[in-house]
């Protein structure tokens, strides 16, 4: 059997095994996703109607709202999903597995590469979930085509394969499970400092900038261009940038931590 096939074996069942740990103890994944849909609620019935007088012209009600806030939730979900990664890569630092996987014959990366293809499957999965509840309360994206609606799953995932490596690296470096979750509380707060609520020119001059340019923004606004139809202009080609850039950072940091074999 080739290096190749041997690691997609390993790999194949760590990622069984991250699946059976997130179906026994779905309580934290739950919990992560409780965020996006409790403000998803809170900001369509409690602040929809005055939020929207900043969108667009005049704003357009209640349902314009929604239809501006649940692409900024879905990314957001991700940010909260990915949270958990953290805290399951730092748990498995800290109690000993990984020790053991070290001295087993199997092929180093597929610990890592399991808890990746296990977060970004979950972060999918969460996305669906919450992309429903966006959908009953009244989010509808009626003039998308099929290649842009692909276009969106997309970006999802590909933004949900960055925010990954870079939980997993917070994990590694956390020396237990809850610093790892406070490490990764900025994918949660970072949504809250983007266009995911409120627009760009609504914000101070000074803090714009910093809102602009963010990971966030540019894959929240081209997500709202390809499921909406609002203009993309430049966003797409930064949020792809951002995506990449956070790939090779995380994925870099991940594997040195993880093969130097020390927190």
């Amino acid at each position: 059997m080739s290096s190749l096939s041997l690691a997609a074996r390993d790999s194949s069942t760590m990622l069984r095994r991250n699946l059976l740990h997130a179906r026994r103890y779905p309580s934290l994944t739950l919990n992560l996703l409780l965020t996006p849909v409790m403000l998803l609620l809170l900001f369509v019935y409690i602040f929809g109607d005055t939020m929207s007088a900043g969108i667009g012209d005049g704003g357009g009600g209640r349902s314009a709202y929604i239809a501006y806030v649940v692409p900024g939730i879905l990314l957001m979900t991700i940010g909260s999903t990915v949270v958990g990664t953290a805290v399951s890569v730092s748990n498995d630092m800290t109690e000993g597995i990984i020790a053991r996987f070290r001295t087993m014959a199997i092929h180093r990366g597929s610990v890592l590469v399991g808890h990746v293809v296990g977060s970004v499957l979950q972060s999918v999965a969460s996305v669906v979930l919450v992309g429903a509840v966006g959908v009953a309360v009244g989010f509808r994206s009626v003039d998308a085509t099929a290649l842009e609606w692909l276009a969106a799953f997309g970006l999802l995932v590909l933004f949900a394969l960055a925010l990954t490596w870079i939980a997993v690296g917070m994990g590694l470096v956390s020396p237990n499970a809850e610093a790892a979750g406070n490490n990764a509380m900025p994918l949660i707060l970072l949504p809250l400092l983007s266009s995911a609520f409120t627009p760009l020119d609504s914000m101070p001059a000074w803090f714009r900038p910093v809102a602009e340019y963010q990971p966030f923004t540019p894959a929240i606004e081209t997500l709202r261009g390809l499921l909406l139809g609002t203009g993309i202009g430049h966003n797409g080609w930064i949020a792809v940038g951002w995506c990449l850039g956070l790939t090779v950072l995380g994925y870099l940091w991940s594997t040195a931590r993880f093969n130097g074999g020390t927190k």
